[in-house]
């Protein structure tokens, strides 16, 4: 049985992380909003989940997977859960753990890269917070990124099994969505996130490596890999790049 990815139909945004994770386990998959597969029933059965006043455990918002009757929202939680199923996570229950705290670190770094743009409302247009953007994405490209980039080379470097990956000598799911953060930040800040980078050689060599994987080489290379564009979290607004 396929799975139903639901996530808005136009971004990569935070169901990208799960898409990468389905296309490299090879696992089939619906992304229903797209209209996707043979599930897909566009952005209708997507407002129908997030509205369903029925659902004892209602899911906040977006991406949310459907696996038969089971759904699971949150990008960490659906990773964990595809993790185990998948070959993606670890078996032993540290390193487990160990993969799901470095995932929810990328959800915080996803969150201040997000909101370099969008720094006192999402409600709000770009437009009307541009002066707060600059003095947001000032401090992330000087301060944040290091930090969160430099932590990941650190953990890269001090894995016993090499630093290839993030947790053993295994790709896990944790690795998928370091790769897509840094894609993101070559697109949103080419100039800040190449300096970043160059200090951190191991983490630049493990997203080039991901997108070398045979499952994620052809989906990046296929229709199904939505473009970076203005309307996600990674968007380039060359006032914002220092």
């Amino acid at each position: 049985m396929a799975y139903e990815l639901h996530y808005w139909p136009t971004i990569q945004g935070r169901g990208e992380f799960v898409r990468l994770a389905l296309e490299e386990a090879g696992a089939p998959y619906a992304d229903v909003a797209r209209g996707d597969g043979p599930k897909g029933r566009g952005m209708d059965r997507l407002m129908a989940l997030l509205g369903d006043e029925r659902a004892i455990r209602p899911p906040f918002a977006a991406p949310i997977l459907k696996d038969g009757r089971r759904v699971i929202a949150q990008t960490a939680a659906i990773l964990l859960y595809l993790g185990d199923r998948h070959g993606l996570a670890p078996k032993g229950e540290a390193d487990r753990l160990w993969t799901h705290q470095l995932q929810l670190t990328i959800a915080d770094l996803v969150t201040e890269a997000h909101d370099t743009h969008h720094p006192v409302g999402i409600g709000l247009y770009y437009e009307d917070q541009k002066d707060e953007a600059a003095r947001r994405a000032r401090e992330f490209r000087r301060e944040r990124m290091p930090k969160f980039l430099g932590w990941f080379e650190r953990v890269l470097a001090a894995n016993p099994k090499g630093p290839a990956h993030l947790v053993g000598g295994r790709l896990t799911y944790a690795d998928l969505s370091l790769f897509q953060v840094v894609a993101g930040l070559r697109y949103a800040f080419p100039r800040a996130s190449k300096r970043v980078l160059a200090k951190c050689p191991h983490v630049a060599a493990l997203h080039d490596a991901v997108a070398e994987r045979p499952n994620v080489a052809a989906y990046l290379a296929s229709d199904r890999r939505i473009p970076f564009n203005e309307e996600g979290i990674f968007r380039r607004y060359r006032e914002l790049d220092g």
